[in-house]
């Protein structure tokens, strides 16, 4: 085993060593036959098409994390890992590819397609593992899970038909999201809106029986083609005497009835809306009520079909460009405005959507939501941060049924069969070879697929082996927690708890932890278009995966979007350096020395190793409560102070006389307590910081329990010794040594300079303190005499700073030359007025503060708070120089 460090860290091959040992070392491995208690997680899974982005890097490290610390913590961890087939995102890859080639899916023919598409999947896909894999994550990859494979197939054919035979699954014609270059429906999540600059057309239609027109407004004018009534508010006194009169739809010459409807917004431009049942899904709802006609214009690439009149055949947009110029001829056009719209777009090919009648597949989810709802209500499942409950229950009270079918070829493909003979419907856990309802043979199968979220709905027990009742299911079902972003709170969390209760009849997990978003520096969503989305694997390649995950750890604050820069990461890498730099300190001072047996009790410990003690003892303790509350960001606060000032800036300092001292047994004792410190310190970082913390703790000296780190026991801060008045002792110590520092640091005194200190006590325990730790001032501070007591007597001239109930007078006279620093210290302030001139002037000037960036604005208030506090600091300490001549 190495007992030395290089001077440097490098990051890459020491993460590539220790991450090959743990995996080949089954160090991730659940066993499902563990007498120990059980805490699993299963991933989110990432889509088999997708690459590493920060949403991903935030949801694993905090998995990762949590994970880590569970399983060093005692439990029998499974982090359940796999990838979803994400069937109209890898569709298109693979089409894309053929038409690369010149060919197209309909060329192949649907079971070559889909043979295509697996081999893709073989060969390219699921890239994203071995990403995930680069960020530390340690799930059990041997029981890696694709939402195709053959075990959850059949979990999917199962729970298809179970709530089919429930009457819970049904075939209608509706309205749905459509994507004309896809060609298939989409859920709300595969809808992504945008605002653009539009227009917003005014139309007259002329009232039947009069010379009255109604003007209504609308920013599709070619779907006027399927309109059937024009609706007013039935308050509108406007067109009070119209409701039950009748429009002539222009162009089509169609009468259409002027109907009343709660749903139109008097204010909204005439107070008139048309109404477009097959077309709008506002306009489907009042079309239901009003038992209107449902007319398609469109075909299912967008084109308009014979429902169009003259306008069969043509492309919408071409389309609304002729229908427009139409009424404009006719003069029913009264106006065009400039208007905003937010334009719903497939997630995938960017086309614009459209709402769109079509026969699909639905799931009955209003008594699976009422289970989902009362598991949350009554605490089976914990939702955190609790303000995400509000919004679960508004989503569950207000479900709407669930289009499951997806007009693609790869996927899971609906379960059921079409009788030629009779027209009815089979639907079979096995493939049908006669019709259920007349015995014929005719039977064709559903082309369509199920939505990729419909199998991802079962991840938490399908993965486990259902719906054979296996021993993974039993020991690690339900599962602990769920780690998700809010974007998918309704679309996956919520029908994982609708099917979990359904078929397990227990919750899938018993919280979930809803993370925020990862913003640029300026709070910005990124996104290519911006030019501003930071990439994790080149993150990674700079600066460590350890400065990327406690990054991440450190700016997770529960309801807060992280705001994400390069310098923050920078900033950990230093951090990273520091842990280095002290692991390689006390690996040189830990030369032939033995850890066997240390017990912190039988230690005579000095003042600084209690102190430290207590501190590892309380940090220990409060990183566990921290990450229990999932308050990543305090964990990681906590052992950043621990690490960087107690650890590094203070105990290493306090402990250097101990360990360079002759006396053997003060260097035993110092050595002890410096090991067990380190050893216990990498322990705590080890989930946060994974790589460094392992290749430090395989070079310390001695035999452990574990392999390695990732296998050792989490500490508790128990078995540490504790002692308040001791710690409130160093702290006062440690206070006297700042004190110092400051004053010299003011009146930039050499650090090289030895320099006498008085220490007037106002109470004898204070000066019995004082006493004990004189050694530690003298040192630390570069103090060459010490005089300190109740009642001592003060120098005539002195600098003075207050620590706890102790006076810190620093004699002045001889120690700088008075007449060089006045005249260093009036420069100083010259140039420090300049920059207060600058920025007060730039922040006086209101065109300035109207227009600049809020980041600007901000940055510059810092500049200038920054200059005014450097000119007082050092306009106080030209007084005290003053006075001394």
């Amino acid at each position: 085993m190495e007992t030395h460090l290089p001077k440097g860290y490098e990051p890459r091959d020491v993460e590539k060593k220790w991450y090959q040992a743990w995996e080949s070392q089954g160090c991730f491995r659940a066993d499902e036959h563990s007498p120990k208690p059980h805490y699993s997680i299963v991933i989110p899974p990432p889509n088999v098409t997708g690459v590493l982005h920060m949403g991903h890097a935030l949801n694993n490290t905090l998995q990762d994390i949590l994970v880590r610390w569970k399983r060093m913590s005692g439990h029998e961890t499974l982090w359940m890992p796999g990838t979803d087939h994400a069937g109209i995102a890898t569709q298109n890859v693979v089409e894309k590819q053929l038409a690369a080639e010149g060919k197209d899916r309909h060329e192949l023919g649907r079971e070559a397609f889909v043979e295509r598409v697996w081999q893709w999947r073989s060969e390219s896909g699921g890239q994203i593992i071995n990403q995930l894999k680069r960020l530390g994550a340690s799930c059990d990859w041997e029981r890696e899970r694709f939402t195709m494979d053959e075990g959850l197939s059949r979990a999917v054919r199962e729970v298809f038909v179970s709530l089919y035979e429930d009457g819970l699954i049904y075939r209608d014609n509706r309205l749905i999201n459509w994507c004309p270059r896809c060609h298939t429906a989409l859920s709300d999540l595969e809808v992504e809106h945008e605002d653009k600059k539009g227009n917003l057309w005014h139309l007259r239609y002329p009232v039947v029986g009069s010379d009255r027109v109604l003007v209504v407004a609308t920013t599709r004018p070619e779907t006027m083609l399927g309109d059937t009534a024009v609706a007013v508010n039935p308050e509108d006194e406007r067109y009070a005497d119209l409701i039950g009169k009748t429009v002539l739809l222009p162009l089509v010459n169609r009468e259409i009835p002027i109907i009343a409807d709660d749903y139109v917004d008097r204010e909204f431009g005439s107070g008139a809306v048309k109404i477009t049942p097959a077309h709008d899904f506002n306009d489907f709802e009042v079309g239901k009520r009003h038992n209107l006609e449902f007319i398609n214009i469109f075909d299912t690439s967008g084109n308009v079909n014979e429902n169009g009149g003259p306008y069969n055949g043509m492309e919408r947009y071409a389309a609304r460009k002729q229908v427009v110029a139409d009424l404009e001829a006719q003069g029913l056009l009264e106006k065009i405005e400039e208007h905003g719209n937010a334009v719903g777009e497939c997630y995938r090919c960017r086309t614009v959507i459209e709402p769109y009648m079509s026969k699909q597949w639905y799931v009955n989810v209003g008594p699976l939501a009422e289970k989902a709802i009362e598991a949350v209500k009554d605490g089976r499942t914990r939702i955190v941060p609790e303000q995400w409950e509000k919004t679960y229950y508004e989503w569950m009270y207000n479900i709407k049924d669930w289009c499951i079918s997806r007009q693609i070829w790869w996927g899971h493909r609906i379960p059921a069969w079409y009788c030629d003979d009779c027209e009815g419907i089979t639907v079979a856990r096995e493939d049908a070879t006669v019709c259920a309802h007349c015995g014929g043979s005719r039977l064709r199968q559903e082309t369509d697929v199920l939505d990729t979220w419909f199998s991802s709905a079962l991840w938490p027990f399908s993965t486990m082996g259902w719906p054979e009742n296996t021993e993974t299911l039993k020991k690690f079902y339900p599962t602990s927690c769920l780690v998700t972003g809010f974007d998918i709170l309704f679309f996956w969390v919520a029908r994982m708890m609708m099917m979990g209760l359904k078929f397990m009849g227990e919750v899938p997990f018993k919280e979930v932890y809803i993370h925020a978003l990862v913003r640029d520096a300026q709070g910005q969503k990124m996104s290519k278009s911006k030019g501003n989305v930071i990439d994790p694997l080149s993150v990674i390649d700079e600066y460590g995966t350890d400065a990327f995950r406690f990054t991440l750890a450190a700016f997770a604050a529960m309801g807060r979007d992280i705001k994400l820069s390069t310098e923050r990461i920078a900033g950990y890498r230093n951090f990273a350096n520091k842990l280095w730099n002290a692991s390689r300190f006390t690996l040189m001072n830990l030369e032939g020395f033995e850890p066997e047996g240390i017990d912190p009790d039988r230690l005579d410990l000095s003042p600084a190793d209690t102190w430290i003690l207590c501190r590892l003892a309380e940090a220990a303790r409060e990183t566990n409560q921290a990450l229990a509350d999932y308050k990543f960001n305090d964990a990681a606060s906590v052992l950043y102070a621990f690490t960087w000032n107690s650890f590094c800036d203070w105990y290493i300092e306090l402990v250097k006389d101990d360990l360079y001292g002759d006396d053997p047994a003060v260097k035993r004792r110092a050595q002890s307590v410096l090991f067990l410190v380190l050893e216990s310190l990498l322990r705590l970082l080890h989930p946060l910081m994974p790589f460094i913390t392992e290749e430090i703790w395989q070079a310390l000296p001695g035999q452990r329990p574990t392999t390695f780190l990732v296998e050792s026991p989490y500490p508790d801060g128990e078995g540490l010794p504790y002692a308040e008045r001791s710690v409130a002792g160093m702290e006062l110590i440690m206070e006297v040594i700042r004190g110092i520092r400051n004053i010299r640091g003011e009146m930039d005194v050499a650090p090289s300079k030895q320099i006498q200190a008085v220490l007037d006590c106002k109470s004898e325990a204070s000066a019995t303190v004082l006493r004990d730790g004189a050694g530690y001032i003298k040192t630390l501070a570069r103090v060459g005499e010490l005089t300190f007591g109740v009642g001592v007597e003060r120098p005539a001239q002195a600098a003075t700073q207050v620590a706890g109930d102790v006076e810190i007078l620093l004699p002045l006279a001889g120690l700088i030359n008075v007449e060089e620093e006045g005249k260093r210290l009036l420069k100083e302030i010259a140039k420090v007025e300049k920059d207060v001139e600058l920025f007060a002037k730039k922040l006086a000037n209101e065109n300035f503060v109207a227009n600049a960036p809020r980041h600007v604005l901000e940055k510059d208030r810092a500049k200038l708070a920054e200059a005014e506090e450097k000119r007082t600091i050092l306009q106080e300490s030209l007084k005290k120089i003053q006075a001394l001549r």
